[in-house]
C-alpha cells in the first residue's frame, strides 16, 4: 500500500509511473485511457459517477437556471443573480472536459500507447534519459501543484459553511428548486448532501482530466528539450567516440560502427557515421513527438475553446457579483485557463529551444550528407508545435494576457447595469 502511495511522489516521475498515477482517478470516472489496464471498470464507478453528475446536473445546472431566470426576475436581485450564474457557467467546465475525454476515448487511447511505446525504447541511465527525467519532474510537480489547488479549492468551499455557525450552504442565496424552505429539515440536509456531490464532481473531474492534459503535454515539452541537449552534445560525443574506439582501430583493416570489418573508416568518417546514427534517432524522436502532439491538438482543441469561452463569461459575472462574494469562485475558473496557457507556452518555448540547438550542433565540422540532415532537422524544427482553442487562439502567455483583458474590458462595460 506505502509503495503505491509513493509513487505519487516526485522521485518516480518516468512517463509510465505519472500516466499509472492518473489512470486510476479516471477510471473512477468510468474513463480509461490506459490499454494496459485490460480489468473493466467497477460497476460502483459508474453508479457513482451517474449520481454525482445527476447531483451537478440538479444543483448547477437546472437550479441555476431556475433561479438566475426567473426566481431572481421576480425579486430584482441582480447581484445574486450573478453570483450563482458564474458558479453555473464555471462548473459547466467539467462536463465539458469529460464529454471530450469520451468522445475522443480512442484517438487519447492511442496517444498514451504510442508514447508509451516510444518510451520504453529509450536507453535508461543515458543522457537523454536522465535529462528527460529531470524535465518530467518539473512537469510532475506541475501537475500536482494544480491538481491541489482544485481539490482545495473545492474543499475549502464546502467546509465554509460547516465551520461557520448555524446553518448553512455554499451560497446562501441560492435556492435549488423545490426545495424551499431551504434551511429547514429534510430539506436542509437534502440541499448540502447535493451541493456537496456537485461541488465533488466540479473539481474532481478538471483536476484529474487537465492533470493528464498537463503529463501529456510536458511529455512532449520534456522530450524536445532532451533531444536539444543531445544536439548540444553531438560534435563532442563524436570526438569522444572515436578517441573511444581509437585503441581498436587497425589501419589496415576496416571498422563500422556496428562492430563489423568493412572497410577502411579515417577519423573524419567514424566521427560523421556515428553522428548520421544519432541525427537519425534524432530524427524519429522527432519525428514521433511531432506526429502525437497533432493528435492531441486535434483532440482537445474544440474543448479548449468552449472552456475560454465559459471562462470569459464566468469571471465576468464573477466580477459583476462582487469578489467579496465570489473570491473563492476565481482561482477554480482562472485557475484552469491559466494552467492550459501555461503548458501550451512551455512546449511552445522548449520547441524554441530545440530550433537553437539545432543550429547550434557545429554542424559547419560534418560532412555534406549529415549538414543535410540537419537543414532537414531545422526546417521541421521551425514548425513549432502549438496547441490552440478551435484552432483560432494559440494557448500562450500573450493568449492569457488578451483573455484576461477581454474579461476587464467586458466587466467595466457592464458593471454600470448593476447599479
Amino acid at each position: 500500500m506505502w509503495d503505491c502511495v509513493r509513487k505519487f511522489g516526485l522521485q518516480f516521475c518516468d512517463l509510465s509511473t505519472m500516466l499509472a498515477n492518473i489512470s486510476p482517478m479516471l477510471r473512477v470516472l468510468t474513463l480509461n485511457i490506459d490499454s494496459r489496464h485490460k480489468k473493466s471498470i467497477p460497476i460502483i464507478s459508474y453508479i457513482f459517477t451517474i449520481i454525482t453528475a445527476a447531483c451537478y446536473f440538479y444543483v448547477y445546472f437546472v437550479s441555476m437556471i431556475w433561479f438566475v431566470f426567473w426566481r431572481c426576475r421576480e425579486t430584482g436581485d441582480r447581484i445574486a443573480a450573478m453570483i450563482v450564474l458564474s458558479l453555473g457557467i464555471s462548473s459547466e467546465m467539467s462536463t465539458c472536459k469529460l464529454l471530450n475525454m469520451f468522445l475522443h476515448k480512442e484517438t487519447i487511447k492511442k496517444i498514451v500507447d504510442e508514447y508509451l511505446k516510444h518510451d520504453a525504447t529509450i536507453i535508461k541511465g543515458s543522457r537523454f534519459s536522465n535529462n528527460l527525467l529531470k524535465n518530467l519532474k518539473t512537469v510532475k510537480k506541475r501537475a500536482m501543484i494544480f491538481w491541489l489547488v482544485i481539490i482545495v479549492n473545492g474543499v475549502i468551499y464546502v467546509a465554509k459553511p460547516i465551520i461557520q455557525p448555524g446553518r448553512h450552504i455554499m451560497e446562501d442565496i441560492f435556492i435549488l428548486l423545490g426545495l424551499e424552505p431551504m434551511f429547514e429539515s429534510p430539506n436542509y440536509e437534502i440541499s448540502f448532501a447535493m451541493a456537496t456531490m456537485g461541488v465533488f464532481y466540479t473539481c474532481y473531474v478538471p483536476a484529474n482530466v487537465t492533470s493528464f492534459f498537463i503529463i501529456i503535454i510536458g511529455y512532449t515539452e520534456a522530450t524536445m528539450l532532451a533531444l536539444s541537449e543531445e544536439l548540444l552534445h553531438l560534435w563532442e560525443d563524436a570526438k569522444q567516440f572515436y578517441e573511444n574506439n581509437l585503441p581498436n582501430i587497425d589501419v589496415d583493416t576496416d571498422f563500422t560502427l556496428n562492430g563489423h570489418i568493412d572497410y577502411l573508416l579515417n577519423k573524419d568518417q567514424i566521427m560523421n557515421n556515428f553522428i548520421k546514427q544519432r541525427l537519425q534517432n534524432i530524427i524519429m524522436i522527432h519525428t514521433t513527438t511531432l506526429t502525437v502532439t497533432r493528435q492531441i491538438e486535434f483532440a482537445f482543441r474544440d474543448a479548449l475553446a468552449v472552456e475560454f469561452s465559459l471562462l470569459t463569461a464566468s469571471l465576468i459575472a464573477e466580477l459583476l457579483g462582487g469578489l467579496e462574494n465570489t473570491y473563492i469562485d476565481v482561482p477554480y475558473a482562472l485557475m484552469q485557463v491559466a494552467m492550459d496557457c501555461f503548458v501550451g507556452q512551455r512546449m511552445m518555448d522548449a520547441c524554441d529551444v530545440f530550433e537553437k540547438a539545432v543550429y547550434d550542433c557545429k554542424w559547419e565540422n560534418f560532412n555534406s550528407a549529415n549538414m543535410k540532415t540537419v537543414l532537414m532537422v531545422l526546417k521541421n524544427s521551425q514548425k513549432t508545435l502549438v496547441i490552440s482553442a478551435g484552432g483560432v487562439t494559440i494557448l500562450s502567455f500573450s493568449c492569457l494576457m488578451n483573455v484576461i483583458k477581454s474579461i476587464y474590458s467586458a466587466y467595466t462595460a457592464l458593471r454600470s447595469t448593476m447599479a
